[in-house]
């Protein structure tokens, strides 16, 4: 069949002799894009018929159900859409009437999915669909391999895969923890630094609706995240494990607590950085109470600017006044800078108002202003991290023009994007392809 397959598939290069000009490269190129299919769908049936025959020709099988023996009622015909083409395949299908189930047994061995596409065509839809839209992302999928699969598919896929992908599959397990560890303090007596940092992306999400029907008025809700990476002697950055979802501060507190439990903790040297919100210092402290904690150094600095301008309006007099206090702060002289700050007369009612907010500000976070010692030890003070992650992770994919999102369909795209970027995506598909086949 293969020998058959690839005589017709010569013969079709049968005008690029005839034809006096040569095509160029590029035409050759999209001729084998356009005709390959063909091609390795018959050579991929050839091979299931020779490793798989006895299969094929399956007279009796034991029900999975009861373990009855049964004869089989017929051959039953089934196309199949791979990577690399189509192919039918006739295989045998046997019914149990006591369990009223009927099962194909050549499917469970090759692991089918039940789909028209197989798990291969979805692999790749579903991590193309979480980078872009999803008819684009059907868009160049057909581009790039000549597959046809549709933006409704790449959709349904996506959110099938996303709900397979809980917690504990997309989090590093311990060993590969431990390994990127070792990648990271390559092999440095000092332990390397495991920065945790934790803050919230807006994410736009819509209320569930019937087709054509008005959906009512759309949301911003906060995708709690935390991101935790490495940093090593080199001070290169190592990505351990991300995480972000639209929950409360209970279940992220919870969450932290799960990826904090995998972490051989006298192995690395913790430091915490978060900015003022108080839910964030709660949930690292409860998962990481000996670590060091560092307020980040860019928020803190937006509220000196704005006791800055409210005091001293636009303008030079502001900017030296703010710089100088961001210079102190930076040399761990808080004490300093509150104390100056009491002295401060108002020179309106809403400066006043900001002065007081921001010596509550520092006053609430005076054991987190160590900068300078922080950097001598290797530790960063700024939360470009986490920023990064809720840019990368949520507002890339989520924030789009015009895309609103079901709360669930959002949490879902998140799941599986904080996968790919773990590098754990390959364990959620496997789990997901066990699970499809267990349930249909």
């Amino acid at each position: 069949m293969a020998h058959e397959a690839l005589d017709r598939w010569i013969d079709g290069l049968a005008p690029f002799f005839k034809n006096p000009d040569p095509p160029k490269l590029i035409e050759l190129s999209a001729h084998f894009t356009k005709t390959r299919a063909e091609l390795f769908g018959a050579c991929m049936r050839s091979l299931i018929e020779e490793v798989f025959g006895w299969c094929l020709e399956q007279e009796w099988a034991q029900c999975p159900g009861c373990g009855r023996n049964l004869h089989r009622k017929r051959l039953a015909g089934r196309r199949v859409s791979t990577i690399h083409g189509e192919f039918e395949l006739e295989r045998p299908y046997f019914y149990c009437s006591h369990c009223r189930c009927g099962f194909h047994p050549l499917d469970e061995v090759l692991g089918l999915a039940p789909e028209h596409h197989q798990y291969d065509i979805q692999e790749r839809a579903a991590m193309l669909a979480a980078e872009l839209p999803f008819d684009m992302s059907a868009f160049h999928f057909r581009e790039l391999t000549g597959i046809d699969v549709g933006g409704h598919f790449t959709h349904e896929t996506l959110n099938a895969v996303g709900e397979a992908a809980t917690l504990d599959l997309v989090l590093p397990g311990c060993e590969e923890i431990e390994r990127r560890i070792r990648q990271a303090g390559d092999g440095s007596d000092l332990p390397p630094v495991l920065v945790v940092a934790s803050d919230g992306a807006h994410m736009p999400t819509r209320p569930r609706a019937e087709r054509k029907k008005k959906r009512g008025k759309g949301e911003y809700k906060e995708a709690k995240g935390f991101r935790l990476y490495l940093l090593g002697a080199d001070e290169r950055i190592v990505q351990l494990a991300g995480w972000h979802q639209v929950m409360n501060a209970e279940r992220f507190t919870e969450d932290l607590a799960v990826i904090a439990g995998r972490i051989p903790k006298e192995k690395v040297r913790t430091v915490l950085l978060g900015d003022g919100a108080e839910w964030v210092w709660n949930a690292m402290e409860r998962s990481f109470p000996e670590a060091s904690q560092v307020l980040d150094y860019y928020h803190c600095s937006e509220h000196v600017y704005t006791v800055a301008e409210a005091q001293y309006g636009p303008g030079l007099q502001g900017h030296q006044w703010a710089e100088s206090v961001l210079a102190r702060l930076s040399l761990d002289m808080a004490d300093s800078v509150i104390a100056g700050m009491r002295r401060m007369k108002p020179s309106t009612p809403s400066a006043k108002e900001e002065i007081d907010k921001l010596i509550g500000y520092l006053q609430n976070h005076q054991d987190r202003f160590n900068y300078r010692k922080r950097k001598k030890e290797g530790m960063p003070i700024g939360s470009g991290g986490i920023e990064s992650a809720n840019k990368s992770i949520c507002h890339t994919r989520l924030k789009r023009p015009g895309a609103w999102w079901l709360l669930s369909n959002g949490n879902t795209m998140l799941r599986v994007r904080c996968a790919i970027y773990n590098g754990t995506f390959d364990t959620v598909f496997q789990h997901y392809t066990k699970q499809n086949r267990r349930q249909k």
